[in-house]
C-alpha cells in the first residue's frame, strides 16, 4: 500500500523522475535536463515561436517515454507562451523568484559568472533539492488572464491620462490661465476639452455668450457651476505674452487635446470591462447565495465566489478588487496571508542583528498590489469605524499617514483572507481582528 506523503517536498521527489531547468529568453530558450541524482542528461537551446515551443516539450517527453507526469520544471516567471505551452502537455511547472535563483547560483558559481546555460541548470539543480521554495502554478481562469490585461490596461491609460493633463495645463497657464480657473484645473474632463475647442484663446473666452456655455454644461451634464459663473471668470483679463506664443501653445494643447480624447473613451472601455469581468466572477449559483452574501452570512448551499467576498470588505471597489485577483490571485487562492501582505508591501522587513533591531518598509513589492491597497486603505479609514478607529490610534502614537494606511491594510488583509477561508461576506456587526 503506498504511504502518504510526508510533506510536498518529498511528493515532488517521489514522483518527478526528470528536472527541468528553463532559462527563457525573448529569442532563444536554454533547457536543462537533470535526472534525479542530480546528472545533466542534455541541454539544447529552442527558438521562441511555436515551432520551438512544440519541439520543446517533444524533446522533454522523450526523455520520460511520453509520461508528461514524471516530468518538473522550474523556470523564472510564473506566465507566458514558454509556461502555457508546457501546461498544455501536461507538465508540472513550477516558478521561482529571481532574487531566489540568485541566491542558489551562487552553489554552482561563487565568483559570480552568470550564463544562460548556467542558469537553465541552477533551475534544474535548486527545483530537486529545495523543491519548497519553488511554486506549483496552475492553468489560470481565462476570465482572469482577461481581467489581468485590462485591469494593466487601466492603469496604464490612467496615468497616460494623468501626463497629458500635466502638458495642457502647463500650457494654458503659459497664455490662458483664467480657462484652468474656469474649469477648476480638471483640463482633462471631457466637458473641459469640449469647451477649450469651442474656446482656444483668451480673446475667445472674452467674448463668448451664455448660450455657448449653457449648451456645453447641459451636453456633459455638469451642474457644481452655471454658465454665468463660468462666463465671469474666462472675461479676466488675459496674461500679456510674447507675439507668437498664443498660436504656438495653441497648436501644442489642440495635439494634447486629440490624445486626451482617445485616452478618456479608452479608459471609458478599460472601466466598462473591468465592471462586466468583476462582476462576472462576482456571480453566485443561486438567488440564495447573493442574500446570504448581502447580509455577511455563510451561503446556504454553496460559498459566494471570492471576487464576492473581496467585494463586501469595505473600501474595496472594482478596481482595486480586479487588481487584487489579477495580480495576487494565485494567493488570493490559496488564502495564503503571509505572502498577499509581502507581495502588497505591508509587511514591515526586520533587521536583528546582537543587539541592533531594525524594522524599515518592505521595497520588493508589487507596484500595482502596493497601489491598489493604499487606496483601498485610505477609504477604509473614511468609511469603516474599524479602520478609522485603527487609523487614528496609529496617528496618535506618531505614526505618519503613510505608514499608519499600512497597518490598516495589513488588518484588512488579514480579515479578507479569513472571510475567504469561510466562505462569508463581511458583516459589519462583528467586531475583531486578525492580529
Amino acid at each position: 500500500m503506498a504511504r502518504p506523503f510526508d510533506s510536498p517536498d518529498e511528493e515532488v521527489r517521489l514522483q518527478a523522475g526528470w528536472f527541468v531547468g528553463v532559462d527563457w529568453g525573448s529569442q532563444k530558450h536554454q533547457v536543462c535536463v537533470t535526472d534525479a541524482a542530480g546528472e545533466v542528461l542534455g541541454e539544447r537551446a529552442f527558438e521562441h515561436g511555436g515551432a520551438g515551443l512544440s519541439a520543446m516539450a517533444d524533446w522533454l517527453l522523450s526523455f520520460a517515454a511520453g509520461a508528461a507526469g514524471a516530468i518538473s520544471v522550474a523556470i523564472e516567471t510564473p506566465r507566458g507562451p514558454v509556461v502555457e505551452s508546457l501546461m498544455e502537455h501536461g507538465i508540472a511547472i513550477h516558478s521561482i523568484n529571481p532574487k531566489q535563483l540568485d541566491r542558489f547560483r551562487d552553489r554552482l558559481s561563487p565568483a559570480g559568472a552568470k550564463d544562460d546555460r548556467r542558469d537553465a541548470q541552477v533551475l534544474a539543480s535548486a527545483l530537486r533539492t529545495d523543491p519548497h521554495c519553488f511554486r506549483r502554478l496552475e492553468p489560470t481562469d481565462p476570465t482572469i488572464v482577461e481581467l489581468r490585461e485590462w485591469s494593466r490596461l487601466s492603469e496604464e491609460l490612467s496615468r497616460e491620462r494623468v501626463r497629458l493633463a500635466n502638458r495642457m495645463q502647463q500650457q494654458l497657464w503659459r497664455y490662458y490661465p483664467q480657462f484652468l480657473d474656469a474649469v477648476d484645473g480638471d483640463v482633462a474632463a471631457p466637458w473641459a476639452l469640449d469647451l477649450w475647442r469651442s474656446l482656444p484663446t483668451p480673446r475667445a473666452g472674452q467674448r463668448v455668450r451664455e448660450v455657448t456655455l449653457t449648451r456645453v454644461l447641459k451636453q456633459h451634464r455638469i451642474r457644481r457651476t452655471d454658465a454665468a459663473t463660468l462666463r465671469a471668470k474666462l472675461r479676466v483679463p488675459a496674461v500679456k505674452v510674447a507675439p507668437g506664443a498664443v498660436e504656438a501653445a495653441v497648436t501644442h494643447v489642440e495635439l494634447v487635446v486629440e490624445r486626451l480624447v482617445l485616452v478618456n473613451r479608452q479608459l471609458d472601455r478599460a472601466r466598462r470591462a473591468l465592471d462586466e469581468l468583476v462582476g462576472r466572477l462576482a456571480e453566485t449559483a443561486s438567488t440564495e447565495d447573493s442574500d446570504a452574501c448581502a447580509e455577511g452570512e455563510p451561503a446556504p448551499s454553496k460559498q459566494p465566489p471570492d471576487a464576492a467576498i473581496l467585494l463586501s470588505v469595505p473600501g474595496i471597489g472594482t478596481k482595486v478588487a480586479a487588481t487584487l485577483l489579477a495580480e495576487g490571485g494565485d494567493a488570493v487562492e490559496r488564502r495564503d496571508y503571509a505572502a498577499l501582505r509581502c507581495l502588497c508591501g505591508v509587511a514591515p522587513v526586520t533587521k536583528r542583528s546582537g543587539k541592533s533591531l531594525i524594522v524599515t518598509r518592505r521595497l520588493a513589492a508589487d507596484g500595482r498590489l502596493r497601489d491598489a491597497t493604499y487606496h483601498w486603505a485610505r477609504t477604509a479609514a473614511q468609511r469603516d469605524p474599524a479602520s478609522h478607529n485603527k487609523y487614528q490610534a496609529l496617528r496618535a502614537r506618531g505614526h505618519g499617514h503613510a505608514r499608519a494606511l499600512r497597518s490598516v491594510a495589513d488588518r484588512l488583509l488579514g480579515v479578507a483572507c479569513a472571510m475567504l477561508r469561510d466562505g462569508v461576506c463581511f458583516d459589519p456587526h462583528r467586531v475583531g481582528s486578525t492580529r
